[in-house]
């Protein structure tokens, strides 16, 4: 997303794209559904850990570790092969998140640094840092151009800059151009699509529209679909007004199926049958 240009508040600009005011009343419709559930008022704790069990779920299926949630709740090593790095990296990225909520406000970087710490649980040298020209990305699964180290760079101040000057935008226009953003630059050697979607999480978390992170967007995310992820990020890599609407109502519609889930384990903890 370029961050110059005229309007003094480019991600309030993108919430007057078409169908995008809809996507973000729909999502408020949908979140105050869940908060309003009489069991978020004894037993919100539970539901906001099962969210954060789910959301890692569904982020390592949209990264290649597509497992059963019975299998996430019973597996204790994740180190074993590349499919339980992904979905250790993914747990721990989900428990890291609601711990950085002061610290986005202030320094967005310093944040995406740590996240690729949590994620990379490595002592390379390489960890925490955006990368250099030359070094390779680990990012099979996402087959975007990739941009240069320097235009990194620069794109990611810019996002930075406009985090931390505040915007008026929606929190829905925001949280999907954080995601858009580091999914299309890739910043890190490894694990970008997990932190974009951790990143993503912490804004929705952050600007109040889900303080309890009760409504996981990456459920919604693997329930539509890799093939819809992937064409609906398109749509935001090419700039146009059409590809970034469809990219935000996306992102709104993975956020009214992760409230959906929630209320739905509401509906089974009020039953007893969770």
């Amino acid at each position: 997303m370029s961050t110059t240009g005229a309007t003094a508040d480019p991600l309030a600009a993108l919430g007057s794209l078409p169908g995008v005011a809809e996507s973000v009343e729909s999502v408020r419709k949908a979140v105050d559904r869940v908060y309003g559930h009489r069991v978020m008022r004894r037993r919100s704790n539970e539901i906001t850990s099962e969210a954060a069990l789910r959301g890692a779920r569904g982020s390592a299926a949209l990264s290649g570790a597509d497992w059963a949630l019975e299998e996430v709740r019973r597996r204790t090593d994740f180190s074993a092969d590349a499919e339980a790095r992904v979905m250790g990296a993914a747990l721990r990225l989900s428990a890291e998140a609601g711990q950085l909520l002061s610290i986005w406000r202030q320094s967005p970087l310093r944040v995406l640094a740590r996240l690729h710490l949590v994620a990379a649980a490595s002592d390379d040298d390489r960890v925490g840092r955006p990368r250099h020209a030359g070094e390779p990305v680990d990012e099979p699964l996402i087959e975007l151009p990739l941009p240069a180290a320097g235009e990194v760079s620069g794109r990611l101040e810019g996002l930075a800059d406009l985090i931390i000057a505040g915007t008026s935008a929606p929190a829905l226009v925001t949280a999907a151009v954080v995601h858009g953003e580091l999914i299309a630059l890739r910043p890190f050697v490894s694990h970008n699509g997990l932190i974009a979607r951790t990143a993503e999480r912490i804004v929705l978390i952050g600007s109040g529209l889900d303080p309890k992170a009760v409504c996981p967007a990456e459920v919604g995310y693997a329930e539509l679909g890799r093939a819809a992820y992937l064409a609906a990020l398109d749509g935001y890599v090419s700039g146009t007004p059409e590809g970034m609407a469809a990219w935000i109502k996306h992102c709104g519609r993975a956020v009214e199926l992760g409230a959906r889930e929630s209320t739905a384990v509401c509906e089974a903890l009020q039953r007893g049958a969770a």
